[in-house]
């Protein structure tokens, strides 16, 4: 009897729970118009978070913010090399919490796309791939290849099964609506010929197999089979279709910038260019939804003048219009349905009803929040100085004819950095010695090193002295160090240091770019009798016997970890402008809950723990080019990665982001550096960053907003002006006419809260006598955490 009444429980919560499923799941498929979610088309705007880029505790802070701007899906890479660093080893921890990030998603009420890759590119080292499936025998990356696919399997599939498991797909109830094969393949697979075709109908194959209820997408795939939808990704995507009538035009990746190199200019692309492509690219789907009708669509695009496009949407006698100018430097002037529109270049008017315009994306409505770093409030009473301790890092590898320390491999020829290392560290030395007698052809007084090397950074010790270093230039990363040294007759020693900062992730057979020092190595020594004539005397080492150590003696005794770094290290004496150099410094977590930052000026090269959690590398002695930047950044014409580039003859990055979580909670937290090329600590310091100045523009028949963090409010109105402002944030001049009134009804208006809007009119603002067909109102303000009686008066 018990029996039957357990039985009869587990039926009943069995039924409860398929009940449960049967509510929460949706039915997620598409047309040739959009994405439908229980058969209702969708328009979904998404945005990038990465998940080891950032920490579980940031998670609901970026992805609510993401939703309070507009977003509906937040799109994630899944990183195998982050979480496959050694075959079969697998982590899923910490900020590696795959399941707590969807899950997290789903917390805030948004969707999710994953994209599995496993290949994802995204400015990450190696592309994502883990670098130990390089050295697979018969191993070729992303192509018709069983070693590459069988792993390939393996991952993708423990992701969908961890995923399944956890019923987070959106035909489980969960938030994933769209998942992601393979990434970009289109661009390299011509270089890989009928294998790069067998691969792709492979990877839908793949993908089909899984059943997991959801679309599959390849981004940049114009052969995608028919059960992927192929996708776009780029700066513009208005001439992108996709390659069958029933699939729905998806621009995977809207390209709001680019990324930096090290000894790059800062690139920016503008606001007003982003608005034009999206507006170039997305009408269609933009009328689906303000329209809400399926049927009877007629589209009529009319050619006004050279390069100005109209395009008209009718549903059901309802007409949405788009008048568009892509001259770079001419604005039109068009007549359209016996009404004139002046479109600026490189722009494009919506007009819901046809007849008068809402949006112009070269009027962009938006604030410009500029950043500031205040000092760390820890310490009140006086300036917070930060106490400096010190390590050296060996470098003499060779001690009475031994190898100090392990041996990881040795050979006679030199090999891939990457080989070697496996990416378990940036640093591999190769270390040799050879004999050299008195009456040798090469013994001479004047002796070179010369070193063929494929790494960032090459250092050269001869005898344990440091001879010289040199690193890569403008993305060139072969090159040749060439230096005097000082031999002697006898056992002589050569260890060279190769260092990476990252390894190449992007491009046909990318996995076979050979990096570290390829050779040869030679002895270089001046021709000294008749037999010589005053040449070249050559010997090649690069078929030596060769001793790699993969790693620093730091890095293996780990004095970044917090426990360790808590050992004796030295006080006294701090070294300057030395290479390999370990320092250390305590500090108070600074007050409040704004993001803490580091400034690591002054210092050279290395990389940077705080508490034992990686920040990141470092190298703020490469400056950018003095050339090639505009103090004026012009948003028409086609972007490209030089353009409206800034920060020229400065370091590509001075502040480093700590997470608060990183933090501790009684204060003792401890910064180390690895200082590798020889800088100085004593300009390192922590600061907070907060909203400084806000500036928004707006145009007659819109709003003007403006918004300070949560715990501040708006102190001072800088710049207020209704009429023909001139310049941008930071440099804005009055026009050749303005309202009076505008100032102080902004001033009444913002002045003491932490947000406001604004009408922009002349009924709010008052009369300009600008004799235009819109006004403008600019304003520039200050954000404080608090404001004095004073300012709540004026």
């Amino acid at each position: 009897m018990m029996r039957r009444k357990c039985s009869l429980s587990a039926i009943f919560l069995l039924c409860l729970a398929l009940i449960s499923l049967a509510i929460n799941a949706v039915e997620v498929s598409y047309d040739e118009r959009a994405i439908t979610i229980d058969g209702k088309r969708k328009i979904l705007f998404s945005g990038s978070i990465h998940y080891p880029r950032s920490t579980p505790e940031m998670w609901p802070y970026l992805i609510r913010k993401a939703k309070e701007g507009g977003l509906d899906v937040i799109e994630t890479y899944v990183f195998w090399n982050a979480h496959e660093p050694q075959r079969r080893q697998y982590d899923f921890s910490g900020n590696l919490d795959l399941v707590r990030f969807i899950q997290t998603i789903q917390n805030e009420g948004l969707y999710a796309m994953l994209r599995i890759g496993p290949y994802i590119r995204g400015e990450w080292n190696y592309g994502g791939l883990p670098v130990w499936l390089h050295n697979i025998p018969n191993m070729k990356f992303r192509t018709n290849n069983p070693a590459f696919m069988d792993e390939m399997k393996t991952f993708t599939t423990l992701i969908v099964d961890t995923l399944k498991n956890e019923k987070l797909f959106a035909s489980q109830g969960g938030p994933i609506i769209v998942a992601q094969i393979e990434n970009e393949y289109g661009n390299v697979m011509h270089a890989y010929g009928d294998s790069g075709k067998e691969y792709v109908k492979w990877c839908a194959q793949l993908a089909d197999s899984y059943q997991i209820g959801v679309p599959w997408v390849m981004c940049q795939q114009s052969d995608a089979p028919h059960s992927m939808i192929n996708t776009c990704n780029g700066y513009y995507c208005d001439q992108f279709q996709p390659n069958n009538n029933n699939k729905p035009k998806i621009w995977t990746e809207n390209w709001t910038g680019w990324y930096k190199n090290w000894g790059m200019q800062n690139p920016r692309r503008t606001a007003e260019d982003v608005a034009y492509a999206v507006a170039s690219t997305m009408a269609v789907p933009i009328l689906d939804e303000l329209l809400e009708g399926h049927i009877s669509l007629l589209l009529m695009t009319m050619t006004l003048l050279w390069m100005n496009m109209a395009t008209v949407y009718t549903y059901f006698g309802k007409s949405v219009c788009f008048i568009g100018n892509a001259h770079q430097s001419r604005d039109a002037t068009i007549n359209f349905r016996n009404n004139e529109y002046t479109i600026p270049a490189w722009s494009v008017s919506i007009l819901p009803n046809c007849s008068s315009e809402a949006y112009n994306t070269a009027k962009v409505n938006t604030q410009t929040s500029i950043m500031v770093k205040k000092d760390n409030g820890a310490d009140e009473e006086e300036e917070y100085t930060l106490n400096w301790q010190w390590r050296q890092e060996p470098f003499m590898q060779m001690k009475n004819d031994q190898i100090i320390g392990t041996i990881d491999l040795t050979s006679s020829q030199l090999l891939d950095q990457k080989v070697v290392t496996n990416d378990a560290s940036d640093y591999l030395w190769y270390i040799t010695s050879f004999d050299i007698k008195e009456n040798d052809p090469l013994w001479s007084k004047d002796f070179r090193i010369r070193v063929h090397t494929r790494g960032h950074v090459l250092h050269v010790f001869v005898n344990g002295k440091h001879v010289g270093t040199q690193h890569a230039k403008n993305g060139h990363f072969k090159f040749v160090y060439e230096s005097k040294i000082k031999l002697v007759t006898g056992k002589n020693e050569i260890s060279l240091l190769s260092t990476t900062v990252g390894l190449p992730n992007y491009g046909a057979f990318f996995e076979n770019v050979e990096v570290g020092v390829l050779g040869p190595v030679e002895l270089v020594a001046e021709g000294n009798d008749y037999d010589y004539d005053g040449d070249e005397i050559v010997q090649d080492l690069s078929k030596n016997k060769w001793n790699y150590k993969v790693g620093l003696h730091g890095e293996h005794e780990m004095h970044y970890s917090y426990q360790n770094s808590l050992r004796v290290w030295y006080t006294d004496g701090i070294p300057t402008h030395r290479i390999f150099v370990w320092y250390k410094t305590t500090f108070k977590s600074p007050i409040g809950d704004d993001p803490v930052v580091v400034d690591l000026s002054g210092l050279g090269k290395g990389h940077a723990w705080v508490n034992g959690n990686s920040i990141g590398r470092y190298w703020p002695s490469y400056l950018a080019d003095e050339d090639g930047c505009s103090q004026k950044c012009d948003y028409r014409g086609t972007y490209s990665s030089n353009k409206c580039l800034s920060k020229c003859g400065k370091p590509s990055q001075r502040w480093y982001h700590v997470p608060r979580s990183f933090l501790r909670d009684d204060d003792q937290n401890t910064l180390v550096l690895f200082e590798e090329l020889g800088g100085h600590p004593f300009d390192v310091k922590f600061r907070t960053v907060t909203v400084g100045k806000i500036c928004a523009n707006a145009y007659e028949g819109h709003a003007l907003e403006l918004e300070c963090r949560e715990n501040q409010v708006i102190s001072e109105i800088r710049f207020a002006s209704f009429g023909l402002p001139n310049g941008e944030c930071g440099s804005f001049q009055k026009g050749r006419c303005e309202s009076r009134e505008a100032l102080s009804v902004i001033k009444a208006q913002c002045l003491g809260k932490d947000r406001c809007s604004i009408q922009v009119s002349e009924r709010t603002l008052g009369p300009t006598g600008c004799r235009v067909a819109q006004n403008r109102f600019a304003v520039e303000a200050l954000c404080d955490i608090k404001v004095n009686e004073e300012v709540r008066k004026q």
